[in-house]
């Protein structure tokens, strides 16, 4: 397949259509990059709206078939489906400029708030502000275990599959990546033998499937043919990324040993994006646990914080995790500066996270139809969903009982290892607060960012009246 021309003279599609100039393009990615808040949902809707809308460049049933395509990889699937249209668009510029465009305000906005963070994070007014946005997380991630579990949850067997995911997680500690594989091995099975269950129907997935053919787009050209024969191209790239990816992360471990917390960065969220699917809500649990548990990278409402950073900033909410690797590195920095050691940290952790999406998109551009056709593999993403739900569900309770209880034990014994929280310790302030989140959110639809600015207005003047210790 031959690369697209990159210039700025606009080219026709096979509908005759003008279709974008590269130039055109980069300033429309730019914008989608600076307008990206509110988390995936929100981040789809606005670039459905520049995308299908206005510009046009997408028709309805190519834009929803691209996104079924990034819901079955591991991932921030806004973030992916910018790489894959940049892709459509301009082959492998398109796609890397697509890419690294949406990331780098949310890199620019963390890193600046990781720093104010490390620096002045104990001052009062500051946690004050911080206090706020834990309420009005927690109602977030609340909502996304309705809107998954309503999504995902259509009988029975998949009901059971979410409580057996949740049980697993908060009440035996079963790693996150063993509950994703199990799930995705079930899930192939069952639609490999076409169980009912676990047969994708109308509202399973992502998005219902649809078909590209005579479809009213500018990006026509691309058939089922010429995806086939960039599957050499594909290949080539797919090497490149593996290297640009897993290259400093062997460096790091034949540097430092295995022991150094650059090393641990570098393999944990290295891990941690061959796994993430179901979105960031599902891994932030996972994280979650080993930064506080395992790593010591956090304390347990500093998760919190970084979350509340990353759903007031633009960029995928998987960005919280260059927080947790400025943190770990900032507290653990070796022989350098603490601050050197934050910031090299956060990027570290940016890029191993980040690299691993160019590579499923250029990999699997090409096989998009045959993926999307394979009964067994949607029976695989929706057994994954599932689970998933399970998974949030752990992590909207870990998060409430940081909110709620200044002070949560845990419980050791019948083979089990589970939070338990301090009933003496309840913050009152926190409970009215996580509510009246809980009931903006719910009942009143409140906009996610005036929510938490809200919220953390609410947390500063609570501060102000001396209602906070």
């Amino acid at each position: 397949m031959s690369e697209v021309q990159i210039d700025s003279k606009p080219q026709k599609g096979a509908d005759g259509r003008l279709w974008p100039s590269f130039t055109e393009a980069l300033g429309v990615w730019a914008r989608i990059a600076l307008l990206s808040f509110g988390g995936p949902a929100g981040q789809i809707a606005v670039m459905h709206r520049i995308l299908v809308e206005e510009k046009r460049w997408l028709g309805e049933k190519r834009f929803l078939h691209a996104l079924n395509f990034c819901m079955l990889l591991p991932g921030p699937e806004a973030q992916q489906l910018t790489v894959y249209v940049g892709w459509l668009m301009h082959r492998t510029l398109g796609g890397l400029v697509a890419g690294i465009l949406f990331v780098l305000p949310g890199v620019a906005a963390i890193l600046a708030l990781s720093i104010i963070y490390a620096l002045y994070g104990d001052v009062g007014p500051v946690n004050a502000l911080f206090f706020g946005l834990k309420a009005a997380v927690l109602a977030i991630v609340l909502q996304a275990v309705f809107r998954i579990g309503k999504r995902a949850l259509a009988n029975g067997t998949m009901m059971t599959l979410a409580a057996v995911s949740f049980a697993a997680i908060f009440l035996f500690d079963v790693p996150f990546p063993l509950i994703i594989l199990v799930a995705a091995v079930i899930g192939f099975i069952g639609g490999k033998a076409g169980w009912a269950a676990f047969q994708a129907g109308e509202g399973h997935g992502a998005v219902g499937h649809s078909s590209i053919a005579g479809e009213d787009t500018i990006l026509g050209r691309e058939s089922r043919a010429e995806a086939g024969a960039g599957a050499a191209g594909a290949l080539k790239i797919g090497i490149v990324l593996i290297v640009l990816w897993l290259a400093p992360v062997g460096a790091l471990m034949l540097l430092f040993g295995p022991d150094n917390v650059f090393t641990d960065i570098a393999v944990f969220f290295s891990k941690m994006a061959v796994v993430t699917f179901g979105g960031a809500y599902a891994v932030l649990a996972y994280v979650a646990q080993a930064a506080v548990d395992q790593y010591g990278w956090l304390q347990p409402g500093e998760m919190l914080d970084g979350l509340g950073m990353a759903e007031t900033t633009p960029g995928p909410l998987i960005m919280v995790t260059q927080f947790v690797g400025f943190m770990g590195a900032f507290r653990d920095p070796g022989g350098l500066s603490p601050m050197i050691a934050g910031i090299l940290g956060g990027l570290l952790t940016t890029w191993v996270t980040f690299t691993p999406c160019f590579l499923w998109i250029f990999i699997g551009a090409p096989y998009i139809e045959k993926l999307r056709d394979n009964k067994a593999l949607s029976a695989a993403l929706s057994t994954i969903t599932a689970a998933v739900v399970g998974v949030i569900l752990n992590l909207a309770l870990w998060f409430a009982l940081h909110v709620v209880f200044r002070t949560v034990g845990i419980f050791d014994g019948l083979g089990m290892h589970v939070s338990m929280p301090v009933f003496s310790t309840i913050d009152i302030y926190a409970v009215l607060l996580s509510v009246a989140a809980i009931i903006a959110l719910f009942k009143l639809n409140m906009n996610v960012v005036l929510l938490l600015i809200i919220a953390a207005l609410a947390g500063l003047g609570l501060f102000m009246l001396g209602l906070l210790g």
